[in-house]
This record gives structure tokens, C-alpha cells and sequence, in this order.
């Protein structure tokens, strides 16, 4: 759960719900409250109110939404009985979620090697290396390693190389970076964990996008940090600005951990000037943004320009600190990652990481370094892009086929694609799913308080025949799940 109470107003209540409670057109037989409390459970499951919310008091969201005190008391009875809400006398009332369905948290780990000619593994958003590029950055990396054998080894900032190579990357990308702006990390998780135990310690707050990384969240909850949740903007959109600039000011996050390029899972692109926003939003509220972009070279738009980087809002670091990795453009299997902040903030964590890995590996930081400095990286990004996009299709076109009654958009970037799975529950179907030989995480691992409940996430990682079978296979678990195989599914009311 999480442990930060927000607020909503009556008035943002009413621009959630639509605009009011009428029953929909034609169903002149559904009461007014019961339209109200399927409005706001919707808005619960769907994570744009974060559990323990507190509503406004039942006169004035009765007058916000122009209707009777009794529809209003009606639909918050109604709420209570699901266990969608709690109430205090004196106290007032705040969103649920009712007791006893522990949601599934965290991610999920790839399958093990042997297993993939029975289970087919959509729960990794992660590519296979491309080849030769790989190898051929290992080779060219020897003679530099033989060099390198003569020292210490131990580089708790990184090779001089590296962060020289990636100095000159965010320069040219318009970003003026000097390596001491550097610290290389063991993978951007490693970055991430890097700047929680620094940034934030246990009991304090750090604002997340809604839904957001499932490993992130699980790292800050395994850490004792109170989560914030702020929704993302509707569809690809982006990010809600005004919710993010309530949640900087009223809840004083000592840092927001944000993605705004092709966010994982929903694929959204923030434009430059919610970038521009959101960084003036956390200056003015003396917090951090901590900005993930490992999916940013992912950009699937033909010949489109890159937006710009959220640091080029804030080149020196003082606000925004920027993690990126290898794994996603690359290879996962290099754990390569790396933060970009003002130098006495690298300062600190190459201080502070003595206790905790002191560094990373050598001779991966060597063949990295050899990639960005030729035109390694350049090319393996290139073939990355038109593979995905190949597997994005490919999926997308099975989606459409064997499962028309879900609802997503489809991503111009990144590596997943977020659905809503036409009224199912996610967990129940993941479970079922992999039964049927495909591994999926549910939605709620992106969420808080079992958020998403209706949603699957989808990366296209696979090529178009195998992504064909992964969905044939799910199809048929939710044609089972929907005839009546295992628990029941999401309420009706759910899917608008």
C-alpha cells in the first residue's frame, strides 16, 4: 500500500468521471448511483485515483456533479460493500481496494534456457544480442583490455573511456556533458539503486509514474521508500502535468522517477515541452527527476526527429539526473548502465558505492566504449529499429486477429505495448496463459495497490511466427477464462 493520502477535489473529480453520472444512452433502467460508483471504481482500478484517496465530502461532489446528496451517499454505500471504499465518521472517506487479492508485485525473471521450446516468454522486455556486432566489440576491445590489465582494475566511476565516450554522446545529442558528469553503473537498475540510496532513505517519499517499471517499484518498496503515484496522461499522451505538479508541491517527493521516452510499459512519448513543464514543475518544488532512458535510441518514428533529452532542460544536473543502459539498444547481458548528473552528485555516488559493488565489469565497459567510439552502437541501432518494428507489427496484426475486443495504441517506440485485456483479470489470465505455454506479467505489477488489474503488457521481442503462436496461445487461455475457467473476472463495470 502506499503511505502518502492525496486528495481530489470535486471539481477534478467531476473531469475524471466524464463530466457527471447520467446512465449511458439507451439504459434508462441503470440508477444514477450505481453509474457514479462504477465511475469511481473504474477510476481506482484503473489507477488515475491512487488508493487511499480521499474523496470530497458527499454535499460537495453532489453539487460538482449536479446531482442529488442521496445518488452521492447511495454510490459511496455502494463502494464501502465492494470494499472500493473506507469511511470514519468525522473522518471522511478514501478509496480501497478490498481485502484478500494480494496483487502479484515486482517483475518477472526470464525463463530459464530450457524451457523455451515448451513456454514461449513474453515476460522479458529484452532482445537477443545482434550478431557479429557483439563479438566483433569484444574483439576489438582485447588490445585495449591488455593495457588495462596492468592497473588495480577497480573503477568505481568507470573507464575513463566510457565516460569519455558517453561525455561526447549527450554533447552531440545537445546535451554539453563532461565525463566527470559520469558515474557507470552495473546496468540501470544499478544506476537506479545507485541514486535511491543516496537520494532517498527509508520512510521517505519518491514519486512514480502510474503504471511504471515493475523492478523499479519493487526496489523502492524492498527499500522502505513511501510511493507517490501520479497517473500518466490518457492513451500515449504522456504525462499528466497538472497531476504532477499537485503531487511536487503537496507531496514534496525527495525525487520522481519518471520515463519519458517510450515508457515502459505503456510506450508513451513525452512531447519537449511537457519535458520543458515537468522540469520547471520539480525546479520550483526542489525535487529531482530521475530520468530513465534506457528505451530512448528505440524510436520507431521514420524519419522522425528525436526529442530532445529531459536533461537538455537542465544541462547541469541540478535537477535532472539521467540513467541509461546497453540492454535495451544492445544487450542485456552486457550490465552495462550509467547516470548522468552534476559532477558533485557523482561525486557522492562513487563515494557511497565503496560498500556497495564498487564497479563494473572491465572488459564489457572496454567493448561498449569501442561501440560508441566507432560506428558499432550506430549500426546496432539501426538493426534494432527495424527488427522491432517488424515484431511490433507482427504483434500488433495477431492482437487484432485473435483477440479484436482488447484495446491498446499502438507504441511509435520502445519495446511494449500496453492492453487492455477486454474485461479480464490480468493476474487470473497470466496465470492461465502460462499454463497454456506463454508467460505474460500481469498489469498489476506495473501498479500500486492492485492498479491495472485489466491490462497485460506485451513487449515485441518476438519475430512474426512465434509472436502469431504467443498470441494464439493467449487467446485461448482467455477463451477459457471467459467460458468460466478458474476465479471469476473483473466486474462489468470495469471496461467502460
Amino acid at each position: 500500500m502506499t503511505t502518502w493520502t492525496s486528495t481530489v477535489g470535486a471539481a477534478q473529480l467531476k473531469r475524471l468521471l466524464g463530466g457527471g453520472t447520467a446512465p449511458a444512452p439507451g439504459d434508462r433502467r441503470r440508477p444514477a448511483y450505481r453509474t457514479l460508483a462504477d465511475g469511481l471504481r473504474y477510476l481506482v482500478l484503473e489507477g488515475r485515483i491512487p488508493v487511499a484517496t480521499r474523496l470530497p465530502a458527499e454535499r460537495e461532489l453532489a453539487a460538482a456533479l449536479s446531482v442529488s446528496r442521496t445518488t452521492v451517499a447511495a454510490a459511496f454505500e455502494a463502494l464501502r460493500a465492494d470494499g472500493f471504499l473506507e469511511s470514519r465518521r468525522g473522518a471522511g472517506s478514501w478509496t480501497a481496494v478490498p481485502a484478500g487479492h494480494a496483487p502479484p508485485s515486482g517483475g518477472l525473471d526470464p525463463l530459464p534456457p530450457d524451457t523455451e521450446a515448451s513456454v514461449i516468454d513474453l515476460g522479458y522486455a529484452a532482445l537477443p544480442a545482434p550478431e557479429p556486432l557483439l563479438s566483433g566489440a569484444f574483439e576489438d576491445a582485447l588490445p585495449d583490455l591488455r593495457s588495462t590489465t596492468a592497473t588495480h582494475g577497480d573503477f568505481p566511476a568507470g573507464l575513463p573511456a566510457l565516460r569519455r565516450a558517453l561525455a561526447e554522446r549527450y554533447t552531440a545529442a545537445g546535451v554539453p556533458t563532461m565525463p566527470e558528469q559520469i558515474m557507470v553503473t552495473t546496468g540501470a537498475m544499478g544506476g537506479v539503486a545507485a541514486v535511491r540510496r543516496l537520494l532517498a532513505g527509508r520512510g521517505e517519499r519518491v514519486a512514480v509514474e502510474h503504471p511504471s517499471y515493475a523492478n523499479v517499484l519493487q526496489l523502492m518498496r524492498d527499500t522502505g521508500t513511501r510511493l507517490v503515484p501520479v497517473a500518466m496522461g490518457e492513451g500515449l499522451s504522456g504525462w499528466d502535468l497538472p497531476a504532477w505538479r499537485r503531487v511536487l508541491r503537496d507531496a514534496a517527493p525527495r525525487f520522481a522517477y519518471v520515463a519519458a521516452d517510450f515508457h515502459n510499459p505503456t510506450g508513451a512519448l513525452a512531447d519537449e515541452e511537457q519535458r520543458r513543464e515537468l522540469v520547471a514543475a520539480a525546479r520550483a518544488a526542489g525535487a529531482l527527476l530521475v530520468v530513465d532512458e534506457t528505451m530512448r535510441d528505440l524510436d520507431l518514428r521514420p524519419g522522425a526527429p528525436p526529442v530532445r533529452p529531459v536533461s537538455a532542460f537542465d544541462p547541469g544536473g541540478a535537477t535532472v539526473v539521467t540513467i541509461g543502459s546497453a540492454s535495451k539498444t544492445f544487450w542485456a547481458g552486457l550490465r552495462i548502465g550509467w547516470v548522468r548528473a552534476a559532477p558533485e552528485t557523482v561525486r557522492s555516488l562513487v563515494a557511497a558505492r565503496a560498500w556497495a559493488d564498487l564497479g563494473s565489469p572491465v572488459f564489457e565497459q572496454l567493448a561498449v566504449a569501442r561501440l560508441m567510439n566507432g560506428d558499432g552502437w550506430d549500426a546496432a541501432v539501426a538493426l534494432r529499429r527495424a527488427q522491432v518494428t517488424a515484431n511490433r507489427d507482427a504483434l500488433v496484426a495477431a492482437l487484432r486477429q485473435r483477440l479484436p475486443d482488447w484495446e491498446f495504441a499502438v507504441p511509435v517506440g520502445g519495446l511494449t505495448l500496453w492492453a487492455r485485456a477486454g474485461g479480464l483479470s490480468s493476474s487470473r489470465l497470466a496465470d492461465l496463459a502460462e499454463r497454456h505455454g506463454v508467460r505474460v506479467p500481469a498489469g498489476t505489477r506495473f501498479g500500486l495497490d492492485g492498479a491495472f488489474e485489466g491490462y497485460l503488457r506485451l513487449p515485441f521481442t518476438l519475430p512474426g511466427p512465434l509472436a502469431a503462436e504467443a498470441v494464439a496461445r493467449l487467446a485461448d487461455a482467455a477463451a477459457l477464462l471467459r467460458g468460466g475457467a478458474g476465479a471469476p473476472q473483473v466486474p462489468g463495470s470495469y471496461i467502460t
